[in-house]
């Protein structure tokens, strides 16, 4: 049965290297012609007419018309509205996107209403954005996702595709470039909800909005996986030969068979990695079968064989062959590169379209070799073969060799007149984005080694070279959005990444610090039942805790507000001493009735009722202590400190108190929401207001880091009860589904599962607005709430 299917799959490849052969033999005459550099020298002379503009220095001595940094995502647009350039901007960046990903022909009358369309809505959005943003930018924003999730009513989707990035960012192998596979995967999921959003309109039903969009996250995400866990990792060091041949099989299995063949026996070190990658891999593949029709499986099944065993070819390369031939060369490089879109299409089952599927098949190359020629450098580094690397190596010894730098003209040439018929826009376009490929390239390498690059790659058109090149030093208005946005992308996964690493560590150094601290001593002399009392507090205070509060309280008040660590020592052992009180009368018998707490037996199993109790009375006033030992602040403000102490310790009880009364009642959802802040996010609320109080902050900085503390702590809580209903006792420390046994009222037993998901999202983003009023962002809280939503425990 499998020979049967390897020769029509070999059958299906075979006929896609024809029509890949005929189309290289086309660009070769054009070379060997050279015909396209005459059509190019014209369309670049009609082209410069709007680039190249006179007078354009006098602009630098105007402050106001000088271009800002372009890192500057929101300045630089709200820079290219006041020039006069916005509109512009936006149409060649949104029009590069509806030829490059959605395979659309410029001239259409349609297309140029549905991209006018966007670009409105594009400029709408940029300029209803403050210039000043603090924070994530809305584009990367976890929050801003989740709020288009709710406005398409797809927050389900929205859930789970966040948890799955989550989960691929964490088990990225190391020797991966993270933030470019996880920009891939981004970058995949969007482009087939562009697909998906481009078939619609104004008149299409909400539900079918919803249910669409829906499919496209999910379809985006099991087809954009393929890009980190196969691509990427055949690609890379990770895996050994032995184990590359295995994973391979397997893939060749499934794309063959349709089905996603058992892991077996791994023979290799790697079993951890690829037991994740199968799984995850076997999901999305089987989720896009289900998702097909019966007809289209087929399609897509071919198209993915095709691309896999063009990818396959090329990936088996070896720079070390100095033998490969010009077609051994491009071939592969024309089909993988046209293969990687018209799968979307099979993707989504989307009806045939023969125009989109020629206008895909040309257009991919130049894709490829405007990508190839950015990264070679890095590929040569790598050992990769590309048409730039194998070039660069043996153009001496092979005058045979195509140029892939002519090529890559003469394939702009192609799509200009022969593919999009010499249309005034198309050209526009694709013109832009060679030249500012070439001014980006410039800008990355130096002019020196830019220098040299040209000479190795255009000296042979002197002509069009010294006409490219006057382009690249004088022609303006040719950036686009999409670079400038990835390249914010990228940068921002990479700062993600590093304040992620500073925010774990800084957890485990201050959690260290605190733990040092907590013990209380016991000086001689005491009497048996103290000795009993500080023993029983210790063993409380000695268990597995996060130390969440006092860690963010040594945060705020030593990183933001610059007061002396030694200076708060005593702030932070109150705060974990309060908590770990609360902790002791929660699991009580007359309470919550646990049996276990951070890890081990509660105080009362380990004592009994009474000596819990009185150990809970004596860490209260133990915090107390510690609070008025605050004496590197002046009395009044400690005494400040003390009150509101005093006032939140009393509302944590009414909080519990109000907990204890609702058992075996069903509450409304407001109801819990205040039960939740009394109990948990007044807790959080003191963590952050009273290093405040110390540094004498404002009260509008005051009422922003209550309203923070909120929504924090009723996310935390939330949280908490998705674990309870749904954890694992020995990740959470204690016994999972005790809400359930205790008859207690939860948000999952209010809202259910994925309604108790939602609610915590939404507190989420009204946590991150309260952020993003903050008078300087605050990366660690942000972080921290990331945490919160995202913990196992």
């Amino acid at each position: 049965m499998n020979n049967v299917l390897t020769k029509q799959a070999d059958a299906g490849y075979r006929l896609a290297e024809q029509k890949a052969s005929q189309y290289f033999t086309t660009l070769r005459q054009q070379l060997i012609d050279n015909t396209y550099t005459t059509a190019l020298i014209q369309d670049i002379h009609l082209w410069q007419k709007k680039h190249i503009h006179r007078f354009a220095w006098l602009s630098l001595l105007s402050p106001s018309k000088r271009k800002p940094d372009t890192r500057d995502v929101h300045r630089y647009i709200h820079w290219l509205n006041t020039t006069g350039k916005l509109d512009d901007y936006l149409d060649r960046s949104i029009s590069y996107i509806y030829m490059r990903d959605l395979g659309q022909a410029l001239d259409s009358p349609d297309t140029q209403a549905r991209i006018q369309h966007v670009v409105q809505n594009t400029k709408k959005y940029f300029m209803g954005s403050a210039t000043g943003r603090k924070g994530q930018p809305d584009y990367i924003s976890l929050a801003a996702l989740y709020r288009w999730g709710q406005k398409e009513h797809i927050e389900t989707a929205v859930i789970w595709v966040m948890d799955k990035l989550k989960n691929v960012a964490s088990n990225i192998p190391k020797e991966l470039d993270a933030e470019q596979a996880q920009r891939k995967l981004i970058k995949i999921i969007l482009g087939v909800v562009l697909h998906v959003d481009d078939e619609m309109n104004e008149q299409t039903p909400p539900e079918e909005r919803a249910r669409r969009f829906d499919a496209a996250i999910r379809l985006g995400y099991s087809y954009g996986l393929t890009y980190p866990f196969v691509d990427d990792l055949l690609d890379s060091q990770a895996l050994t030969v032995q184990e590359k041949e295995q994973y391979s099989l397997m893939i060749r299995d499934a794309l063959l068979t349709g089905v996603v063949p058992d892991l077996g026996e791994w023979k290799g070190s790697n079993l951890e990695v690829i037991e994740y990658v199968h799984s995850e891999l076997r999901e999305a593949f089987e989720y896009i079968k289900n998702y097909q029709h019966p007809e289209k499986q087929r399609t897509f099944l071919e198209q993915s064989y095709v691309f896999f065993q063009s990818q396959e070819i090329d990936r088996n390369k070896k720079l070390a062959n100095a033998n490969y031939t010009n077609e051994e060369l491009y071939i592969p490089i024309i089909i993988k590169s046209s293969s990687s879109r018209l799968i979307v299409r099979s993707v989504l089952s989307a009806p045939e379209d023969e125009g989109f599927d020629l206008r895909t098949f040309y257009y991919g190359i130049y894709n490829q070799l405007a990508d190839d020629f950015a990264d070679m450098f890095d590929d040569m580094e790598e050992g990769a073969v590309t048409p730039y690397t194998y070039y660069l190596k043996y153009r001496d010894l092979r005058p045979d060799l195509i140029n892939p730098y002519e090529l890559y003209w003469a394939v702009i040439s192609h799509l200009i007149h022969d593919v999009y018929n010499s249309d005034v826009k198309t050209r526009e376009v694709i013109l832009d984005r060679a030249i500012n490929g070439l001014k980006r390239c410039k800008e990355r390498l130096g002019q020196q080694k830019y220098d040299e690059v040209m000479t190795i790659f255009a000296s042979g058109q002197p002509e069009f070279n010294q006409l490219v090149q006057e382009m690249v030093r004088k022609a303006d208005d040719v950036d686009f959005l999409d670079k400038l946005l990835r390249d914010q992308v990228v940068l921002q996964l990479k700062n993600d990444k590093q304040e992620k690493e500073d925010f774990k560590q800084t957890i485990r150094t201050v959690r260290e610090q605190i733990n040092v601290e907590l013990q209380i001593s016991k000086p001689g002399g005491l009497h048996e039942m103290k000795e009993t009392l500080i023993d029983a507090a210790n063993y409380s205070l000695q268990g597995d805790g996060k130390r969440l509060r006092p860690i963010l309280t040594w945060v705020m008040g030593v990183r933001e507000y610059g007061l002396p660590e030694s200076s708060i020592v005593p702030l932070l052992r109150s705060l974990e001493y309060m908590h770990t009180a609360s902790l002791i009368f929660d699991d009580l018998p007359t309470q919550d009735n646990a049996s276990t707490r951070r890890g081990r037996s509660t105080l009362h199993q380990v004592h009994n009722s009474a000596t819990a109790e009185l150990t809970g009375l004596f860490l209260i006033q133990k915090a107390i202590g510690e609070q008025s030992s605050l004496n590197r602040f002046d009395a009044a403000t400690v005494l400040t400190l003390i009150r509101y102490s005093a006032e939140k310790a009393e509302d944590m009880c009414m909080g519990q108190a109000m907990d204890l009364n609702s058992k075996g009642k069903v509450l409304t959802l407001e109801q819990l929401n205040m039960i939740c802040f009394y109990k948990t996010g007044i807790a959080f609320e003191a963590a952050l207001v009273m290093p405040a109080i110390l540094a004498q902050v404002k009260e509008p900085e005051m009422a922003t880091l209550k309203k923070f503390a909120y929504h924090a702590g009723i996310a935390f809580q939330i949280k908490d009860d998705l674990l309870d209903f749904e954890g694992n006792d020995l990740i959470l420390g204690k016994p999972a589904g005790q809400d359930e046994r205790n008859n207690n009222s939860t948000f999952v037993s209010i809202l259910g599962d994925e309604g108790a998901k939602k609610e915590m999202w939404e507190h989420y983003c009204l946590a991150t607005d309260a952020l993003n009023e903050m008078p300087k962002p605050i990366s660690f809280l942000r972080h921290l709430l990331d945490y919160l939503v995202g913990r196992e425990r």
